[in-house]
């Protein structure tokens, strides 16, 4: 071996030597990193008592519905509260008042009520006719009677002062307002009457419908987006459906025809996003001249009603730019790479064929959607549940000064303890959810561990996919007769030696990633709470700690991806796996730059075919732009909920279908490198690939510096030429 290949491979590790035993993934192997899978287990048992912990102190129905000043949830079924889905604020201007924004409930009695008020009224006036009155106790408590009087019903606290048109918004009655000739009305008045006989101006509820809005905003977004969910729901389903579809018609198309699908799929990607292109100038142009598309949307700010965006002109523009750069680097991409293309899709050609030996393989996916749903629906459940486990907690609201004022009380017997006596016109209303139990005091470190079990459990499941895989086409590569030489079932072999013995390896791959994935979420999490308060080196500094660990998260899933294959072969432990294929793809570093992420750039450009194709369905169905499908398309808030969900599915759906596609190159191009070191060609150790994979990869042999060390094999003819010398020889003897 000459000097310098010497130290080359000192750097990075001995080639493999020739082991005439080895035919493949190791049947007799043992378990490893048993530590990781104690660990693992323990952990999923405590996700587990989580969960039901959860389960049993979690209320949904505080999310879905409004809640009154005793803590009831208007609109419940099965409840008396039933038929009254609105909530209706005795004084709305109380509102107004700043300790709104810090509690997040106004200072004034709230209640369930079957219709907003459409008409003004002051109990003073209504008390006086006998069916304004009826009209008027559907908003007030109960207990009221015509044979009270005024007083004695407002110092009870039993109705509103008074009464103003009301729309019900967010399962909540605000003041109907609006504007005549420059004032602000409500009821089409510019003053009202507030129950003690002062005329007040409609502008003075502007201040407290603006905070009750500021309270309700995010969840107004988030009741809005799930009424689009129950409304869309089954068409996002057949969108999902499609795409689903649409990559395993690809997967399949692949298969028998390689090169005339990767070209297909170049072409349209590129007529995909060119007629996005097209699409985003035709709306730019169509907006020119329209009242207020020309506002810049620094000007427009923040809107929770999305479509605005798309009236502007400036949203079209930034679109269209977005699209046309990834148009000119996909292009230049393509021109940079045609040669190695050729190869790549050689390479995809010789997975075909794999496939073929493997077709349960192209079906695995669904199993790992499977398992991914279940990991998902516990997570998201269990968060909702954990946000939902608080208790009512009631304080103490006055209208004059009372030194037991925003003090805790209980409702049950607030009329009969001193706060009540110390300040008579107080009352005790609900004011938000909360706790002072243990529970309740590590219910933030809860949500933390909901959070790191869901990326672990996730990465789990993708790790053991991962290794599912190239356990199966390990087999079929080492299979020196295929398929003679195979097992009967190598998706199902490779799944069970998977999880009987390499669970604790897996656990301990998708740990190291899941700590940095969670290092990440720290990460965003500070920078924004501390968006308006760091400096620039802080922002700076916080900007480099999110780059660094992005690109350590890709390096790990990359090394983990490798080490998985390794041990799926040779049945090591996580560490030692890990090294052994690292080393090997530094010794062939070449072959990995130029082929490897060339086959995934182009099994990349097929996601985004599939998702583009049904993206671009879901738009013209949803937004309604075809006008045979007006009818047909649901009534909905944001139309861009079902399509980014689509879109997001669809390319989740695709990633799972390509990426067999993906971890079979990537198998096929290890078990090569490590083929090229066991193996010479010679009859005494023939290669197990195939002549065409070996003209595939060997292109690059004389860029390789471990090429040096690897000798092609000889022409077939000359080896039996040289096998007939050799045997005459003997016979000589």
């Amino acid at each position: 071996m000459p000097e310098e290949d010497g130290a080359y491979f000192g750097k990075h590790g001995e080639p493999r030597k020739y082991d005439p035993t080895f035919k493949g993934p190791i049947h007799n192997r043992g378990c490893t990193d048993i530590v990781c899978c104690i660990l693992f287990i323990l952990a999923i048992l405590g996700y587990v008592a989580v969960g039901i912990l959860a389960w049993s102190q979690g209320d949904p129905r505080k999310v879905i519905y409004p809640t009154d000043s005793r803590g009831q949830f208007c609109g419940q079924a099965g409840t008396p509260l039933e038929n009254k889905p609105l909530l209706f604020y005795f004084n709305i201007m109380k509102c107004a008042s700043p300790m709104v924004l810090l509690e997040f409930q106004c200072p004034t009695t709230q209640m369930c009520v079957e219709k907003c008020p459409d008409k003004f009224m002051t109990l003073i006036k209504a008390y006086i006719n006998k069916k304004d009155f009826d009209y008027y106790k559907n908003f007030c408590k109960e207990g009221v009677t015509n044979t009270m009087s005024v007083p004695e019903i407002l110092k009870a606290g039993l109705c509103p002062a008074m009464l103003t048109p009301s729309k019900p918004f967010t399962r909540r009655c605000f003041p109907a307002l609006g504007q005549k000739g420059g004032a602000i009305t409500v009821g089409n008045n510019s003053q009202f009457d507030d129950g003690t006989g002062t005329m007040r101006d409609a502008k003075d509820l502007v201040d407290g419908v603006k905070n009750a809005t500021v309270v309700i905003e995010a969840r107004q977004v988030v009741m809005k987006i799930f009424e689009d969910y129950t409304q869309s729901w089954y068409w996002i389903l057949i969108g999902l459906v499609i795409a689903m579809l649409t990559s395993l018609l690809f997967i399949v198309l692949l298969r028998f025809l390689a090169g005339i699908m990767v070209w297909v799929m170049i072409v349209m990607v590129i007529l995909v996003i060119g007629y996005g292109i097209f699409h985003c100038y035709m709306e730019y142009a169509s907006l020119k001249g329209e009242p207020g598309a020309d506002v810049t949307l620094q000007d427009l700010g923040f809107q929770t009603d999305f479509s605005v965006y798309l009236q502007i002109r400036q949203t079209w523009l930034a679109f269209m730019i977005i699209l046309a750069i990834v148009e000119v680097i996909i292009i230049l991409l393509l021109i940079f790479l045609r040669k190695r293309i050729l190869i790549a899709i050689a390479l995809i050609k010789e997975a075909s064929r794999a496939i073929a030996h493997v077709m349960s393989s192209l079906f695995y996916p669904l199993f790992t959607f499977c398992l991914l749903a279940m990991v998902i629906a516990y997570w998201a459940v269990t968060a909702v549940f954990l946000s939902t486990s608080n208790e009512p907690i009631y304080k103490v609201f006055n209208e004059t000064a009372c030194e037991h004022s925003r003090k805790t009380c209980d409702p049950a017997n607030f009329t009969t303890t001193h706060l009540k006596v110390d300040c008579p016109d107080s009352e005790c209303l609900f004011a938000f959810y909360g706790g002072e139990t243990v529970y309740h005091k590590y219910l933030i470190g809860l949500q933390f561990y909901n959070v790191f079990l869901f990326f672990w459990c996730a990465n789990f499941v993708t790790a053991l996919g991962q290794m599912t895989l190239a356990g199966a086409f390990a087999s079929y590569y080492w299979a020196f007769v295929k398929p003679d030489d195979m097992p009967a079932f190598p998706v199902f072999s490779a799944l069970g030696r998977s999880l009987r013995y390499h669970t604790g390896t897996l656990a301990f791959g998708s740990l190291i990633l899941s700590i940095v994935q969670i290092i990440r979420v720290l990460l965003e999490y500070l920078d924004h709470k501390l968006k308006g308060a760091h400096n620039k080196f802080t922002k700076f500094l916080l900007c480099c700690l999110k780059c660094c660990f992005w690109c350590l998260e890709k390096f790990i899933k990359f090394l983990n991806r490798n080490a998985y294959i390794m041990v799926a072969i040779y049945g090591k432990n996580f560490c030692t796996s890990a090294r052994d294929a690292f080393f090997l793809l530094m010794r062939n570093m070449i072959r990995v730059a130029v082929l490897d992420k060339v086959t995934d750039f182009l099994l990349f450009l097929g996601k985004l075919l599939v998702v583009g194709l049904v993206g671009i369905f879901a738009f013209f169905f949803f937004s309604g732009r075809v006008k045979a499908f007006e009818n047909t398309a649901p009534n909905l808030h944001y139309y861009w909920v079902p399509i980014l969900t689509v879109v997001v599915g669809s390319y989740l759906i695709a990633h799972g279908f390509f990426s067999v596609y993906a971890m079979c190159v990537d198998t096929l191009f290890l078990c090569f490198c490590e083929d090229l070191e066991r193996n010479d060609g010679s009859a005494a150790r023939p290669y197990y690939m195939s002549s065409t994979l070996h003209e595939i990869l060997w292109e690059n042999k004389a860029e390789d510096p471990s090429s040096a060390q690897l000798q092609q094999p000889e022409d077939e003819d000359v080896q039996l030429k040289q096998q007939q010398t050799q045997m005459q020889e003997e016979e000589a003897a």
